[in-house]
Parts: C-alpha cells; structure tokens; sequence
C-alpha cells in the first residue's frame, strides 16, 4: 500500500532530519541485535526502551497518519475521502461555512492505531507490560502530535475581494513542523517505572503526582553511549562524523566528538562561476575554485 510506505518514509526522513546533529542521528537503530542495524531495523528494536526508541514510536505512527490522511484528501483510497462532518457548518454571523477539502484526520488515527497498535499486542502477548504499554503511548503521542498541529485555512469570496464571506477548511500541518514538535516531546521525555501496575507511572517518587500527558513521550531505560562504536548494539559511533568547528551546538566538534577533538583537512571545490551570455549563442564561464576546512571527529 503506498500511504504505508510514504508514511515510514516521513517518519524516517523526518527522524534524521531532525537529529542530524545529534551524536545519534538516527541512522541505526538504538540497541539493535547484531546483523539487525540499518534503516530497515529502525523502529523495530521496541524492547530497548530509550528515548530514541520513543521518539522513533512517536514519528513513525505520525508519518503513517499523516500520508494516510493526505492520501485520503486527494482521493487515493476507496475507504476515505475527505471530512464530510464538516460540510455543513460555520457561522452566518461572522461570514464563514465549512468547504473544500477537510483532512480525515479521524480516519488516519484510527488507521495507524489498527496497523501499528492491534498487531504489536498480538505479538507480544504481553498487552499489560510496561514496555508494551510504553510503546503503545509513543505511538498515541505521536497521532495526537497531528491532531494538536491541525490549522484552518480560508478562502475569500466577495466583490473585488472584499472577503464577505470565506470559505474555510481544516489542513495538517507540515510533516516537518510535527518533527520539530515532538523532538521538543523527545528533550523533555518523561522516564517511567518498567514495573506497570494499573497505570504508567513515573520513576521519581517525588514527581508521581504530577500527570503524564498523552502528548508526553516515555522512556524505561537510559540512553546507551553513542560516543563509541558498539558493533553488539548496532552503534556506529561519531568517529569520522563532520562537525563545527565554532559552534557550540550539538554539531559543535566539543560535543560531537565527545571530547576526542577532531581532524581538519582541506576540500578544493571547483565549479563554474561569472557566466555570461556571448551573441550568438553560448554561455562562457569562468572555472572557479574554492577551499574550504573541513572538520571530522577523531
């Protein structure tokens, strides 16, 4: 089904894009079991229980939401089309109605929740476990991440474009700007107890009265050390990794690097430049070459 594959292709483009500068950037998978690391494994390794697993959980039950309904909108699938409940609607009073094309945002929860949820239960056999019910809260705060992020569009209508009245329908947002949302979910996950009672519940004692949020990511387990090769949990490493020299950001070479300083080299880059047009008829160009440092972790 091409919705699904357009929808692991968000989740993961978005996943890297957004950690691109991180020490782990999401080209493998955290903890992964040897002969299992790459972008074919990412997503699947739901047992390790780390942050990046959540965040993983999150943007890949919002991508498949967000190509479904997309799908659905421009009339792809049979079983969807757009929001009829919101065909008949608005206020007189202040000049506007329900048009266009509404995005079934319902249609692609309820769609990721049968084809991400249902089956990861099925499997396990363990519905009560806290890894279990973790993961099932990643994937949920990761639809409703779609759903806070919906926006109204209007068109106006009226002489000399006077907006008498507007026509006006609801639309998600950008898959990017999802992603940005819920890295910001991912910098303040919440860590829980692995030992589910009737609820998830927080690790800290002290902070067990303050609630989790369905939009809250969720982690078990602390992050592994993606400074070193670890060949057993599929982590690369940063070694070789292209980093700022000036900056003091993620991609800075102090925190890149982890400490190990980092390997300058220098790259000619040769392209054409000042062209012009000669009468008649060709472009001349000048070959022009530039050098640039180039920085890489040691």
């Amino acid at each position: 089904m091409p919705a699904i594959r357009e929808g692991a292709r968000l989740g993961l483009q978005e996943c890297r894009s957004q950690f691109r500068h991180e020490r782990w950037d999401c080209r493998s998978p955290p903890a992964a079991r040897r002969g299992t690391a790459g972008p074919a494994a990412l997503g699947q390794q739901l047992s390790s229980g780390t942050k990046e697993t959540a965040f993983i959980s999150a943007v890949t039950a919002a991508g498949l939401v967000h190509s479904v309904t997309r799908s659905c909108s421009a009339g792809n699938m049979t079983e969807c089309s757009c929001d009829v409940t919101l065909r008949h609607g608005g206020s007189a009073s202040e000049g506007w109605h329900w048009g266009g094309c509404s995005d079934d945002i319902h249609y692609g929860m309820s769609f990721s929740r049968k084809f991400l949820d249902v089956p990861f239960k099925n499997v396990t056999g363990k519905s009560g476990s806290g890894l279990v019910a973790m993961n099932l809260h990643n994937n949920e705060a990761g639809r409703q991440a779609v759903a806070k992020l919906m926006s109204v569009d209007c068109r106006c209508h009226g002489v000399s474009g006077s907006c008498a009245v507007k026509t006006c329908w609801k639309t998600m947002s950008s898959f990017e700007k999802i992603g940005r949302f819920l890295k910001d979910k991912y910098e303040n996950s919440i860590q829980i107890s692995d030992r589910l009672k009737k609820k998830l519940r927080r690790k800290e004692k002290s902070q067990r009265k303050i609630p989790i949020g369905k939009e809250d990511l969720l982690y078990v387990n602390k992050s592994p050390n993606y400074c070193v090769e670890d060949q057993k949990l599929g982590i690369p490493g940063t070694q070789g990794r292209e980093c700022n020299r000036t900056s003091q950001g993620p991609e800075g070479c102090n925190l890149l690097c982890c400490g190990r300083g980092y390997n300058t080299h220098v790259v000619r880059h040769v392209e054409r430049c000042e062209c012009k047009f000669v009468w008649c008829c060709y472009v001349r160009c000048r070959r022009c070459e530039t050098m640039t440092d180039v920085h890489t972790c040691k």
